[in-house]
């Protein structure tokens, strides 16, 4: 299990500290400073059975300045969205948690950590 994760994000360190409490097994990604891949992150998209911009932080200041609200949201645009992803990883919706059986959960909430606990 990997939790992808920004530390100085309160929904981040809510999930870590649940996962410390419930003794799991997991590997911390700042993935800010490892950021990942296009394929990377295509893979937990994958995993995560959404699409890139549903993972997409739209409020923040890079995706203002990109104008990726305007984007559109369809099969021909989902490569440009996935640059923007590894081109600006603050824009990745976080923490994300894979999950030892092979699918990821977005874990902003102690209910979606304990779901990625029970996979």
């Amino acid at each position: 299990m990997e939790i992808w994760i920004n530390p100085a994000c309160s929904k981040c360190r809510s999930a870590v500290k649940l996962l410390d409490a419930e003794g799991a097994d997991y590997t911390v990604r700042r993935y800010l400073e490892d950021v990942p891949s296009e394929d990377e992150i295509r893979g937990v998209l994958d995993r995560l059975g959404l699409e890139p911009w549903d993972i997409t932080r739209t409020q923040e200041p890079a995706a203002k300045e990109l104008g990726v609200k305007e984007w559109p949201r369809d099969a021909s645009s989902r490569e440009r969205w996935i640059k923007a992803l590894a081109e600006h990883p603050k824009l990745i919706q976080r923490p994300i948690i894979t999950a030892d059986d092979g699918t990821a959960v977005v874990a902003r909430t102690d209910e979606a950590v304990r779901d990625a606990l029970s996979r």
